[in-house]
């Protein structure tokens, strides 16, 4: 079992920015890979990014590449979502996720961070 808490999210103005962060605990929590999700109102669930478990490779979503990161410091069961230049439609609950396999199911989830971006 591997138990996941976010953290960082809140209101900031577009263009700006925020770092989530994602603390892993429970057996083996930094042996799996680690992503982030989000779900604006209304819409369905879409991923965001995500990482191996090494940290040595990552991927994501389209609409994010060049403005967020994702990496994670294993010594410490931190995964973490660094989101720069933020804007309107970045607005959603951002969820952590831990799974055995990079980019396979996610197995494990945490209650999620809410992120509001204003105009």
């Amino acid at each position: 079992q591997v138990q996941l808490v976010e953290s960082g999210g809140g209101l900031v103005q577009a263009g700006g920015s925020l770092r989530l962060s994602c603390a892993a605990s429970g057996r083996a929590a930094s042996s799996y890979a680690m992503a982030w999700f989000r779900q604006a109102p209304g819409k369905e669930r879409e991923f965001v990014a995500a990482i191996t478990w090494t940290g040595g490779n990552t991927k994501y979503t389209d609409s994010v590449k060049g403005r967020f990161t994702i990496s994670r410091d294993n010594a410490k069961n931190m995964v973490y979502l660094q989101m720069n230049s933020l804007k309107p439609e970045d607005t959603a609950d951002y969820y952590c996720a831990a799974g055995r396999q990079f980019l396979g199911d996610y197995a494990y989830w945490g209650q999620g961070t809410q992120v509001t971006v204003s105009s």
